[in-house]
């Protein structure tokens, strides 16, 4: 049963997002600074890959059973989803304080698996949070709101490394184990930002309350044994994957190749820039939180303004695009050795993380049933972490072995990636999964 909401003013969406700055200034930090963490504390260039492999594993896990176990969660004074991606948050949060800290590699990756279940506890309980407040026809402006905070958040996480850097120095390294200063101040302003964010979004926006037949069953489902309880949230995945529409089936395609490409450009932009250019640790981490720094600031501005868009030449031509030009990005960043000019392939990047971040979930929040949304939202994200582990497992071979141990050929690997991704994403079809649903 679907309730009718109510249309939310611009500043009461805007209010519904802050927490993503918190969330992502997390994310962004893993992107860019975790994995010169690992390089200073002496892991080598193959091993990355696994050594990130916390990410999808616990995205894998944690997300659905989260999402499904707040589909039949409500407390009056707390609400559905909001104890949730607090409680993540504050997770987050310690870790990131922690994290400058460690004093050996495997200190680190332990401190790294702890972080990724406080931000994956939070992550898709927001995605639902902001699908179970807004009417279909704002869904648009919702999702694109928060793909506008993912990018001032890793802009945000980007440019405090640049920033710490240029005031406390970029430290040559002399000896494995250091962490230099600056790693201190940027991670400790994401374990403020990481609370305060979210804070921010549960106090100033209130959730609407279930139906009475949603609340029957939220009932009822309290009122089981505890063994039943406790296989509930699998039951649930497991049920809303055997009935889930085709649409979602085709979008794994599309994720598979994407996150393949993305986690690959996380993990070698860094070697690359040490290859390309010369560059040691700092200056290549500095390097590519620039890189980073420069497409989170186009994401932002372009983010709004992708509605538009989608809704004159329909979702999926826009994603498509955009993926072509993530593409076109990554086929030029390893043939531009000067450090202003790299930026520029940047701002198609840009253009392409904006529509990742916002156009898929809002085309999934159109297909599936609103009292599922959390599950659902969850098994997105297993969509997600899936080709990541995939990744983790796989490249690392495929780097020492068919790329040469190349930074170059990763880069370009990845372009090709995001070509297939495009071929794949114009099969998406919104208005076919609707007319089925």
């Amino acid at each position: 049963m679907r309730i009718s909401k109510p249309e939310l003013s611009f500043w009461q969406i805007f209010n519904m997002n802050v927490g993503f700055l918190g969330i992502q200034y997390s994310f962004g930090l893993q992107q860019t600074a975790i994995n010169p963490i690992f390089l200073y504390l002496g892991a080598p260039e193959d091993m990355l890959p696994i050594l990130n492999i916390a990410g999808p594993v616990t995205g894998l896990v944690i997300q659905p059973i989260i999402g499904a176990i707040s589909d039949k969660t409500w407390s009056p004074k707390w609400g559905r989803r909001k104890p949730f991606f607090l409680i993540g948050a504050i997770i987050g949060s310690i870790c990131l304080f922690a994290f400058p800290t460690s004093p050996v590699l495997w200190f680190a990756v332990g401190l790294l698996w702890i972080l990724d279940v406080g931000n994956n506890m939070a992550m898709e309980p927001y995605r639902a949070f902001v699908g179970d407040k807004l009417p279909e026809k704002q869904l648009s402006l919702g999702y694109q709101m928060q793909s506008l905070f993912v990018g001032a958040g890793i802009l945000l996480a980007m440019g405090s490394i640049v920033l710490f850097q240029k005031l406390f120095g970029a430290e040559t390294v002399s000896e494995d184990g250091v962490i230099p200063t600056w790693m201190y101040y940027s991670f400790s302003l994401g374990g403020i930002l990481s609370v305060a964010t979210v804070l921010w979004s549960v106090l100033k926006t209130p959730e609407i309350p279930p139906s009475e037949e949603e609340l029957a069953e939220i009932n009822e489902a309290k009122n089981r044994p505890f063994i039943k309880k406790l296989a509930q949230p699998f039951n649930e995945i497991a049920n809303a994957i055997k009935e889930m529409p085709k649409f979602m089936w085709k979008l794994s395609l599309v994720y598979l190749f994407q996150w393949y490409a993305l986690f690959v450009y996380w993990q070698y932009i860094t070697p690359l820039f040490m290859k390309t250019m010369g560059f040691g640790i700092s200056e290549a981490a500095s390097q590519s939180a620039q890189m980073s720094l420069t497409y989170n600031i186009v994401t932002m501005v372009v983010a709004l303004g992708l509605v538009p868009l989608t809704l004159k030449y329909g979702s999926k031509k826009v994603y498509a695009f955009s993926l072509v030009g993530t593409a076109i990005a990554l086929f030029s960043i390893p043939f531009i050795n000067n450090m202003i000019l790299v930026l520029a392939p940047m701002v198609l990047f840009g253009i392409g993380w904006a529509a990742m971040m916002g156009i898929p979930y809002t085309m999934v929040s159109k297909v599936v049933p609103q009292e599922r949304r959390g599950v659902y939202m969850g098994i997105l994200n297993m969509m997600i972490v899936i080709p990541m582990g995939i990744e983790t497992l796989t490249f690392g071979p495929i780097y020492k072995y068919l790329l040469g141990g190349s930074a170059v050929n990763a880069i370009l690997f990845g372009g090709v990636f995001f070509v297939i991704a495009a071929v794949l994403a114009l099969r998406l079809n919104v208005a076919e999964a609707k007319s089925k649903r």
